[in-house]
């Protein structure tokens, strides 16, 4: 049971049951993607048999979620050179030749992305025990920057539907705390593909996105939302998955679980579990498809860009079948 009025002392102790500080070393800054081994990575290879694949991230462009909170927009697209430009004879270029450039500005966690290690910390505390004023300053994190996992997120990947599970026309609503119990659940209705164990990468479809792609953004960025309970710490701990990922935009149930809090499940997930979050994904093509012929399972290519410093990165994740 949670004691709304104690979010302190909730995440506290959740930190000390599920710390993996010290667990690969002092040194370490991969956390959790130690779970992800070669052979655990050669091993969902073997998953890909029909060779279909789904992009699981939504669209980069000046329609997205973002409404200004914590100074995150949609990213503005702006051409450099243009065809108008080619036919108008402007660019300079010999024999005719012409051609198109252009720039994106944008936050790193704007539409679908990684939470990287360096973007939460507790107490003032980074991940694996570290000052944080140590880790991430104004240069970037120089010490646990997304660049240093750009190798090695691709695994297995497991879809755990709970909107299609226990919610309304595959749909939770916003507010819904997903339980262990949720959870264990979804995968016993599954079936054996979508059991999770160490180093997957794990994708929890809440519906949450289908339902304002029809009704509209609203406050989908920062807003209420389906997500998972606080509870989920020890769930999260037990499992050594690599990472996880939502189709919402702060992966945990909002509004939170206590009465004064924010975000308390990233606040134990990421500087203790050393756990790699993503947000914003989505899974709907993939969820028809795997409620299709009833594979849950796949091979997951999700790298972030290897932006030097980076507390989190931009990713089109690919999922195969």
């Amino acid at each position: 049971m949670i004691d709304r009025t104690d979010p302190e002392g909730a995440i506290a102790a959740a930190a000390r049951r599920c710390s993996n500080w010290g667990r690969w070393g002092a040194g370490d800054v991969r956390g959790t993607m130690n779970f992800l081994t070669e052979a655990r990575r050669a091993h969902a290879a073997s998953l890909v048999r029909r060779g279909v694949s789904f992009s699981l991230a939504q669209s980069f462009d000046a329609n997205g979620p973002q409404k200004g909170w914590r100074r995150r927009t949609n990213p503005v697209h702006t051409m450099l050179d243009t065809g108008t430009d080619a036919v108008a004879g402007v660019q300079g270029f010999p024999h005719g030749i012409g051609g198109a450039d252009d720039v994106i500005a944008m936050p790193l966690q704007c539409s679908t992305q990684w939470d990287g290690l360096g973007h939460i910390f507790d107490h003032g505390r980074a991940w694996n025990g570290r000052p944080a004023d140590k880790v991430v300053t104004s240069l970037g994190d120089g010490v646990t920057g997304i660049e240093t996992v750009a190798s090695v997120i691709a695994g297995r990947g497991v879809l755990l539907d709970v909107g299609r599970a226990l919610g309304s026309g595959g749909e939770l609503p916003d507010g819904f705390a997903i339980t262990e119990e949720h959870l264990v659940a979804t995968i016993a209705a599954q079936g054996a593909t979508s059991a999770v164990g160490p180093g997957d990468i794990v994708l929890v479809r809440t519906g949450q996105l289908s339902r304002v792609r029809r009704d509209g953004w609203g406050d989908y960025a920062g807003g209420a939302a389906p997500g998972l309970s606080f509870t989920t710490a020890d769930w999260l701990h037990r499992t050594e998955i690599a990472a996880i990922a939502t189709d919402t935009w702060g992966f945990e149930v909002r509004p939170n679980e206590f009465d004064d809090a924010f975000q308390p499940l990233h606040q134990v997930a990421i500087p203790h579990i050393g756990l790699f979050l993503g947000e914003m994904w989505d899974p709907d093509a993939l969820a028809a498809d795997c409620a299709a012929d009833g594979v849950y399972e796949f091979w997951l290519t999700a790298a972030p860009l290897p932006i030097t410093g980076a507390v989190g990165s931009p990713v089109n994740p690919i999922a195969v079948k």
